[in-house]
């Protein structure tokens, strides 16, 4: 008896949460998924890849694991020999290379020790593709939640007004829907783009945010259609329940397990959008490195056979996208109040 009496007393997370940590998969990806969002926080506190923009190696200088790093730096960059000694009266320029040389200080003694072979490899400027990878991800996965969450959040409100209401407010968000889904979508997105008429990734989350709303609303406009009517929705609206209680607290819980896989959907393309958005010249500015624009550097790096920018980004993509579609399969099957 005090077990029924405890498992009825169960909240609905309590449940979820039980159910989620009886699926080992689940709780995998959710372990791959922490250690890449823990990384990509030591990378915005500059505590990892502070320094991916130092030239530490040779151009496309290759994986470790393909050409092994020799015993010492590499000399690649040729010094000029300072003048002898009776050239500078007749150099009118030997001043200023001196003063020049003494402002510069050691740099040219840094310019010497590129190594000829990185763990990752190299890219055309000799920067770390690990730590390119590390802070490139920093950005992709910004964009790709943040976006996602802004479009989920707006087709949530959407669906649950229009769904709930019904009438001239369902046919008014209706309407707005229409003229959304009636233009392509690479359209839109460049008509936004267009007015907000800058780079960056607060613009790129604007851009992919306001456009991808219309599948999350027709989803969860069909949810709230089909649960309004449902038994606890009347015992809610017995007790005197407002309608916001009502659709976020009572029915919204019922529903999230679509939010979700929403969520995980749009994470996944808004990560790809990136690249396209890169691509057209409204991505992220120079100076801002993201696995978008790392892909677009290596399209033209493939073609003389460098293809370790590519295979960085693409498999560091490839992983958190697996696992975050993974974890939020498990969280959806173990919210859904209809499998036990």
């Amino acid at each position: 008896m005090a077990m029924q009496t405890s498992s009825a007393s169960s909240g609905l997370w309590t449940l979820a949460w039980r159910r989620l940590c009886g699926d080992r998969i689940a709780m995998a990806a959710l372990a791959v998924v922490a250690a890449f969002l823990a990384l990509l926080a030591l990378s915005a506190g500059g505590l990892v890849a502070a320094g991916w923009e130092r030239e530490v190696g040779v151009n496309y200088a290759p994986p470790s694991f393909v050409a092994p790093a020799p015993a010492g730096p590499a000399r690649v960059v040729a010094v000029a020999p300072a003048p002898a000694a009776g050239q500078n009266e007749f150099d009118p320029l030997a001043a200023d290379l001196a003063a020049l040389r003494a402002s510069l200080g050691d740099s040219e003694q840094q310019a010497l020790e590129r190594r000829l072979s990185l763990p990752f490899g190299a890219d055309k400027w000799g920067h770390d593709i690990l730590l390119k990878t590390i802070k490139g991800g920093e950005t992709s996965v910004i964009v790709g939640l943040a976006a996602a969450l802004l479009a989920v959040g707006l087709g949530t409100l959407f669906g649950a007004l229009s769904g709930y209401y019904g009438g001239l407010v369902d046919d008014a968000f209706n309407w707005f829907y229409s003229v959304f889904t009636a233009i392509p979508a690479i359209l839109m997105i460049l008509a936004v783009a267009a007015v907000l008429q800058q780079k960056g990734v607060l613009t790129i989350v604007l851009i992919l945010g306001l456009t991808g709303w219309t599948g999350p609303y027709r989803l969860m406009r069909a949810e709230y259609l089909k649960h309004k009517a449902r038994e606890y929705v009347l015992a809610a609206d017995a007790i005197g329940a407002s309608a916001w209680r009502k659709m976020f607290v009572h029915i919204f819980p019922n529903v999230s397990h679509v939010a979700l896989v929403q969520l995980s959907i749009l994470v996944v393309g808004f990560i790809k959008a990136e690249v396209i958005l890169s691509f057209l010249g409204f991505g992220v500015p120079v100076g801002v490195v993201s696995w978008g624009s790392m892909l677009n550097e290596a399209q033209n790096e493939l073609i003389l056979g460098k293809w370790w920018q590519m295979t960085a980004a693409a498999s560091a993509m490839a992983l958190l996208v697996t696992a975050f579609s993974l974890f939020a399969d498990g969280l959806r099957d173990a919210l859904d109040p209809k499998i036990k």
